[in-house]
């Protein structure tokens, strides 16, 4: 009862709404570079390899922990360091969000690119400042597991915005005024910017910028010795890499499956966004009762055999209640392994250098996600969506054996500093 009442009287804090807040924000810019975006190529006649390249679009969320000192170190205006830098990004997200649409793939896909470019930098940069403002006012474990629990849910309803009514949009608006919605979306994190206040701690910045840059390094690399520090890094790039790869060009996959985009979503986003949903409510609570440590060896297990599904999925062809059922399986092992490994990342980073930490640890995370769809679409057009999807499967072996190293399965964490 007393666990109840303390997960109770976290969820009713004002913080989880704030949670909530920077999950959506979070979440909307990157779901319209990787459902929305890759979609409209694709329904303007744009290659699988060329979806597939143009995805390297995504690169600044893997290089955001190179910039990440300057989000630390200086403040923008009088709204303080954390909300000046939030403000910003998000009143430059509803800019290039918005134009997207006024230009046509056909003979603009220079200013597109360019476009989605900037919509990544100012995406990854809110997330640097987001990530630590949500570091700085959780404390205790249970606000930090609640909290991340419920910014994550948010992150992920996001992603019914453009992968949703997004493609439901695009079969009777035009694509101008498609993407003006969606950036209207993003007001949400100006009103967060706005509302909220500076945490206490981020009153304190790093003396200067190198110091900004060398402390959260040292610090990790202080911690543990070379070895186990790079495993605990390598562990982070490849422990999602095989749900990663699969997923790279998921709205591709159905719509060469013959799925039409109102079926795309309404089915498979709609069904993804519960399923991960459920996956990662379920996996909260088994983190908290069996620990990271086991949760990561059994949803590791838990979302390698679920990949399996689009295997299936590619030789039945268009049927929606197969698109449904491998759809939902599929998300719900995403949704634990995302919990398991998010708790992960917030036990590794340290409150001494919290932004550029939590930055370099995400970016790590994202490499997969950012890689794989730079270079999936090349390799389906070279052998077809089964062997891809097998090829997939076995990439999400790496991350597992690393656990033998990062998080044995029944060995307990003690904090370390």
């Amino acid at each position: 009862m007393n666990a109840l009442g303390s997960i109770r009287r976290i969820l009713m804090d004002r913080r989880m709404v704030i949670c909530m807040a920077t999950g959506f924000a979070s979440g909307l810019p990157l779901y319209i570079i990787m459902q929305l975006i890759p979609a409209w190529l694709r329904l303007e006649g744009v290659s699988l390899t060329a979806i597939g390249f143009f995805t390297a679009v995504q690169y600044p969320y893997v290089l955001k922990f190179l910039w990440a000192p300057l989000v630390e170190r200086f403040p923008l205006t009088g709204l303080g360091r954390r909300r000046s830098w939030m403000l910003l990004t998000q009143i430059a997200l509803i800019l290039l969000i918005g134009s997207l649409g006024f230009w046509r793939p056909s003979d603009a896909m220079t200013a597109i690119v360019l476009i989605s470019i900037g919509l990544a930098v100012f995406s990854a940069t809110q997330d640097i400042v987001l990530d630590a403002y949500r570091r700085e006012i959780l404390h205790t474990d249970g606000e930090l597991a609640m909290g991340n629990s419920v910014h994550v849910q948010a992150y992920r309803v996001a992603g019914l915005v453009p992968g949703t009514l997004g493609m439901i949009l695009a079969g009777s608006i035009g694509w101008d005024l498609n993407f003006m919605i969606m950036a209207a979306f993003m007001s949400v994190g100006v009103g967060l910017a706005l509302l909220i206040g500076e945490p206490q701690s981020s009153d304190s910045p790093p003396q200067s910028l190198w110091q900004a840059t060398v402390i959260p390094f040292q610090e990790f690399f202080q911690r543990r010795a070379l070895g186990p520090a790079l495993a605990v890094l390598a562990f982070m790039v490849f422990y999602k890499l095989g749900d990663n790869m699969a997923t790279a060009l998921a709205t591709p996959f159905y719509l060469d499956m013959g799925f039409s985009p109102e079926t795309i979503g309404l089915v498979a986003k709609g069904v993804s966004l519960w399923a991960v949903i459920v996956g990662s409510v379920i996996g909260a609570f088994v983190v908290a009762a069996i620990g990271i440590n086991r949760s990561l060896w059994i949803f590791g297990i838990v979302q390698m055999v679920t990949i399996l599904g689009f295997v299936w999925l590619s030789l039945a062809g268009n049927d929606p209640w197969i698109l449904g059922a491998v759809i939902a399986g599929e998300y719900v092992g995403v949704g634990m392994g995302t919990s398991a490994s998010v708790a992960f990342i917030a036990r590794e980073t340290s409150r001494l250098a919290v932004a550029t930490q939590f930055a370099l640890f995400t970016a790590l995370a994202s490499l997969p996600r950012v890689v794989s769809s730079s270079f999936s679409g090349m390799i389906v057009d070279s052998i077809g969506w089964t062997s891809f999807f097998y090829l997939s499967t076995l990439l999400a072996i790496p991350g597992l054996l690393l656990l033998f190293w990062v998080a044995p399965f029944n060995a307990k964490y003690e904090p370390q500093g």
